[in-house]
């Protein structure tokens, strides 16, 4: 909980570096630090410590991205948040996603990070590869991914998506495109085909 805590929030410190000189960006969100404590006398030896956050608590991302939630999307905080997933993701390669943002205003805790099988860096998540399949579908991008200067995401998908459907369409027969065009091809990831 700590290293994936920690590991977000350095990642969150070089965000607010790039972020925060940007004209009109204005306050960046923050991770809190989050410490291990041994109390050896205790019934359970470990615990962890962070700061306490007061206010209204809100969750601008959940693990698995399926929740679609007004505040995340319309709010300040919310925006900042998913362009920070969508900057991070960016910088990793798509390799590495903090997800699971909540908190008190730009005050963030409890995230978790998915990355890849093999992990980034020696370092893995503790979150499904499938939240960054899910959020790299259901990202939209908003005014601070544009200052940032980060990809569409959806622009780079529906390029595949066209370039995919134009071979399909110019072929004569199924039969021909089970020949000459190569499976991931003819079915991308987010499209069932109707043969199945």
């Amino acid at each position: 909980e700590c290293y994936v805590q920690n590991t977000a929030r350095e990642y969150a410190k070089i965000y607010a570096a790039e972020a925060e000189p940007l004209e009109g960006f204005g306050e960046v969100p923050e991770i809190i630090p989050i410490f291990l404590v041994h109390r050896p006398a205790n019934n359970i030896p470990y615990a962890t410590v962070e700061e306490e956050l007061v206010g209204e608590f809100v969750k601008y991302s959940v693990r698995d991205g399926k929740e679609v939630n007004f505040l995340r999307r319309d709010s300040e905080a919310g925006q900042k948040c998913c362009t920070f997933q969508h900057w991070v993701y960016e910088k990793t390669n798509g390799s590495l996603l903090v997800t699971d943002l909540q908190g008190v205003g730009m005050k963030l805790t409890d995230v978790g990070i998915a990355t890849l099988a093999k992990g980034y860096k020696g370092f893995k998540g503790n979150c499904s590869i499938s939240f960054i399949e899910q959020f790299r579908a259901l990202h939209q991008c908003n005014k601070y991914c544009e200052m940032l200067g980060l990809k569409s995401l959806r622009t780079t998908h529906q390029k595949q998506w066209k370039a995919t459907s134009m071979k399909i369409k110019n072929l004569p027969n199924s039969s021909t495109i089970k020949k000459t065009v190569p499976k991931k091809a003819r079915e991308p990831r987010d499209f069932i085909s109707s043969e199945h």
